[in-house]
């Protein structure tokens, strides 16, 4: 009787799971359209097409692909428990996809290329017999996170969930996936670094490519190096950063694609000696050093930008490589590698000074750099100043530096040093304060000889000689500062034109600063109103510092405007009028009156903006600023004058203004200009600045039509790292940033995508925005990238006063191409100015001073930045700046003192 009780238990258990499959494969029915063959409720399931099943009439395999099936998938398809496997790929199955929970007999799942909105929650847990998992191309999902309960699956060997919306951080699963080759999660929104556990898998076959929003993946990929079954790798259109590490442990690895990222230091020889290679793309990154060639017969793509020393395979110059074995000490940082470009480090590259072809000076002083102390210094045997100072360096300092004959200043201050301080010349100043850890012995921690308590450690003590030069120096400043006061007081006292009275008021109203005239640096002075404009709390409590800058009365430029005749208008913009105005020396000048009234905060805003812009930075492809008035509800600013006017009446309207169109050489020319003056503003001055309004209005010429970038009233200072920054929506359109117009936030790439719509005019000789043409050409930048897509429409858009030869398309082309990557959809993808610089330097004939200078003064034609260059690697390290600086200048028309100046007198000795 029992055995028989426990058969029926058996039989009534049997039918009820074949039951739960009926009604699994009813809904199924129910839910889907069209219905495929056979399939009817007269009809068994196990009869149905595409469906198999046991002896039991337990389902087995469901496989229904490329039916063009619609609908739902029922909520309990996970109680087909017997099911091994499910093909229900190239249909349009929508709404949740179901959980597949508990499915131990599951082993392939082909679900791809649906309409699919969600996924369940836990969709993929307890697949423990799961070989492989296609889920890719459901592009209707919400967004998701990667699905981590598949460390279950111990036999899964394929994983694709290509453009499947995984959003989120690759969680650190793949050491628990032994069996797991093919991994593909190309176009999600995954972010974040690469997990350590990918070094333990055996996976061969890797796509992580164009990660969809934000900057993608980000990081190093050292890990991918130890990734020894790799064969082919996808990492292009991320944000991975750093060197390409050696991947000589990967011996079946025969395609690599890098290209798209930030990745930086030199290409390793190891990776071009791989006999598997095959294919590797290295395009559009910041790498460094010769242009690598394969030694293994592979191919090797390195189109579009790169900072390589040079434009075609060729050993670097010497001082090239040493540089570059520094830098790799520090990570390859990618500041430098945006910096350092070209083949000569003498010719601006950031923070090397020269002096008669040899390296003099390395100023990496606050740079955020982390790393080492490379001995490859020691290579650079007329080095006479290395500062190192207020950083995150580890490590001891190189005994390999006390060889260095000519070196003089040692600043390692401020970092996380550790070890001996080797012992150096009496003549080395060595600083090295705010190194805890410096100086110390790491066996007992007590001191080494010759350093300091505080961990302060100087090569050699003081001699008396030594002491006695101190005193006599002491002596000598405060001599000089006693002459300087001296000076200061005689010439505030009897100067004939200290005072300027204004003729409404007869009260003194002018003060102009001589240095920030000269050299651009000062800020706002502290009195930054005159006597005669009454109170100016509207300046919003702004400021400036102790610098100064130039104050001009009314009056004077009343007289220069010819009482601000409309003879004299420039032009008109949102806030003002800009009149031209000739000093009687026949100096021209630009007068922007504005209106307090009229123009409101925000107007004032921009008046303040440009002050405080202007007097921080100092370009020669930037418009200086002179001085400004305030005079009652007037605010005036006042520029150098730019006699060709604006680039808009050179590419639009030149025919209204008698102009001669601009010939491509010119237009070249222009765009390298304005490419370094924002190449300046982003990276370069001692603040990082985003103009927000580049556009060809405010590009100026010179009578040498070169270009300089003007109207700074919407600069903001850019934010660090790769942060952007949420303003107020300001510009024009036509050249916003699809980011920020929908967001209105900010980075330096929306400077970068109006400098790509500027590229675009000048090829075409067309607007922006343009209402008289058909809708699908009005706007420029959405029509011209049409026209990329194929290089032989190229021709038919150029501006036709151009009329160019072939040597000219060839120039043509690589613009238009750098106009496409600068105007890239996602900001990520666009270049740095730096690249973009790089990218038209070659194709514009260098540009050389009429006059040579003594690269170690300051004269009237000394390159700007490389003067102020110096300016920034002396800060804060030696006196002798305050000399250099006395007679700083750009590369422009005026002179080192205005023809006015002596008119005006410093009542405060500033």
């Amino acid at each position: 009787m029992l055995k028989f009780s426990f058969l029926i238990a058996l039989v009534i258990i049997a039918t009820t799971i074949v039951a739960d499959d009926d009604a699994v494969m009813k809904s199924f029915l129910q839910n889907v359209k069209p219905l495929p063959a056979k399939w009817s409720p007269n009809t068994p399931f196990c009869q149905w097409t595409g469906i198999a099943c046991d002896t039991s009439n337990r389902v087995t395999e469901i496989r229904l692909s490329s039916l063009n099936l619609a609908g739902t998938l029922p909520d309990d398809l996970n109680s087909l428990t017997e099911l091994t496997s499910l093909d229900l790929r190239n249909n349009s199955l929508s709404g949740s996809f179901p959980s597949l929970a508990n499915l131990s007999s599951l082993k392939t799942a082909y679900l791809g290329t649906n309409k699919f909105t969600s996924v369940s929650s836990a969709a993929f847990s307890g697949l423990t017999s799961l070989q492989e998992l296609y889920f890719d191309h459901n592009s209707d999902l919400s967004q998701w996170e990667f699905p981590s309960e598949l460390t279950q699956s111990s036999s899964l060997n394929t994983l694709d969930l290509t453009s499947a919306m995984i959003t989120g951080n690759l969680p650190d699963i793949f050491g628990n996936l032994p069996s797991l080759t093919i991994v593909r999660l190309s176009f999600n929104n995954l972010s974040g670094g690469l997990p350590n556990s990918l070094a333990a898998s055996s996976i061969q076959n890797l796509w992580l490519n164009n990660q969809q929003s934000g900057p993608g993946f980000t990081g190093s990929i050292a890990v991918i190096s130890k990734m020894t079954y790799l064969t082919q790798v996808w990492l292009q259109n991320n944000h991975f950063t750093g060197p390409i590490p050696d991947f000589s442990q990967c011996k079946n690895l025969f395609d690599l694609q890098l290209r798209d990222n930030q990745f930086t230091g030199v290409v390793p020889d190891s990776l071009m000696s791989m006999s598997s290679l095959k294919n590797v793309s290295l395009g559009n990154n910041v790498l460094q050093g010769p242009v690598p060639v394969s030694s293994s017969g592979g191919t090797i793509d390195v189109k579009g930008l790169n900072s390589f020393c040079l434009d075609k395979p060729g050993p670097c110059d010497d001082r090239v490589m040493v540089l570059l074995k520094i830098a790799e000490g520090f990570g390859y940082p990618i500041q430098f590698a945006n910096s350092w470009k070209g083949n000569d480090p003498c010719q601006d590259w950031q923070s090397v000074l020269c002096s008669g072809g040899k390296i003099t000076t390395l100023n990496f002083g606050k740079r955020n750099l982390q790393g080492t102390i490379s001995p490859a210094f020691a290579n650079l045997t007329d080095l006479n100043r290395l500062i190192l100072s207020g950083n995150n360096l580890t490590g001891s300092i190189p005994q390999s530096l006390t060889t260095l004959t000519q070196l003089e200043t040692l600043d390692v201050s401020n970092n996380n040093l550790s070890g001996k301080v080797p012992e150096f010349s009496p003549k080395v100043k060595l600083v090295t304060d705010g190194n805890v850890l410096l100086g110390k012995d790491p066996g007992s921690g007590g001191e080494t000889p010759g350093s300091s308590p505080g961990g302060s450690g100087k090569g050699t003590a003081l001699s008396p000689g030594g002491i006695a030069g101190i005193v006599i120096v002491v002596v000598l400043f405060v001599a000089v500062v006693l002459f300087v006061c001296c000076k200061c007081y005689s010439r505030k006292r009897f100067r004939k034109f200290s005072r300027v009275s204004s003729p409404e008021n007869r009260q003194g109203n002018v003060k102009l600063d001589l240095a920030s005239v000269s050299n651009g640096y000062g800020g706002l002075p502290s009195e930054s109103h005159s006597q005669s404009s009454g109170d100016h709390s509207d300046l919003y409590g702004f400021d400036g510092g102790s610098g100064g800058n130039a104050i001009i009365s009314i009056h004077v430029l009343r007289q220069v405007t010819n009482d601000f005749s409309d003879d004299n208008i420039l032009g008109r913009g949102g806030f003002g009028i800009v009149y031209k105005g000739e000093l009687p020396d026949g100096t021209k000048i630009a007068v922007k009156r504005m209106i307090s009234v009229a123009m409101g905060s925000k107007g004032l805003n921009e008046f303040q903006a440009e002050i405080s812009v202007l007097t921080k930075v100092r370009h020669r492809h930037l418009v200086a600023l002179l001085g400004y008035c305030i005079n009652g509800n007037e605010r005036l600013l006042v520029y150098e004058h730019m006699p060709q006017g604006t680039l808009t009446q050179h590419l639009f309207e030149c025919e209204e203004h008698g102009y001669t169109p601009l010939t491509w050489k010119q237009r070249l020319a222009i765009a390298l200009d304005v490419g370094r003056g924002i190449e300046y503003l982003h990276s370069l001055a001692q603040q990082s600045f985003i103009h927000r309004d580049l556009k060809p209005s405010n590009i100026l010429l010179g009578n040498d039509m070169r270009a300089k970038v003007a109207d700074f009233g919407l600069v903001k200072n850019a934010p660090d790292g790769n942060y952007s920054l949420e303003t107020r929506l300001a510009g024009t359109f036509g050249y916003l940033a699809p980011e920020y117009a929908a967001t209105g936030r900010v980075t330096t790439k929306v400077d970068v995508y109006a400098f790509g719509v500027v590229l675009m005019e000048l090829i075409t000789g067309k607007k922006a925005l343009d209402d008289s043409v058909p809708d699908e050409r009005s706007h420029l930048v959405t029509w011209f990238r049409r026209v990329l897509i194929n290089k032989e429409n190229v021709p038919k858009t150029i501006d036709q006063t151009l009329n160019p030869d072939e040597e000219t398309m060839l120039s043509i082309y690589k613009v238009a191409e750098l106009a496409g990557h600068c105007t890239a959809r996602e900001p990520y993808q666009r270049p740095d100015m730096g690249h973009a610089v790089n990218v038209l330097v070659p194709l514009v004939e260098q540009w050389k001073p009429s006059i040579d200078t003594d690269e170690s003064g300051y004269g009237v034609e000394l390159n700007l930045p490389r003067a102020l260059q110096r300016w920034q690697d002396n800060e804060g390290t030696s006196t002798s700046m305050f000399n250099d600086l006395s007679i700083s200048q750009t590369q422009s028309s005026l002179n080192s003192k205005p023809p006015f100046a002596d008119s005006f007198g410093s009542t405060d000795c500033r």
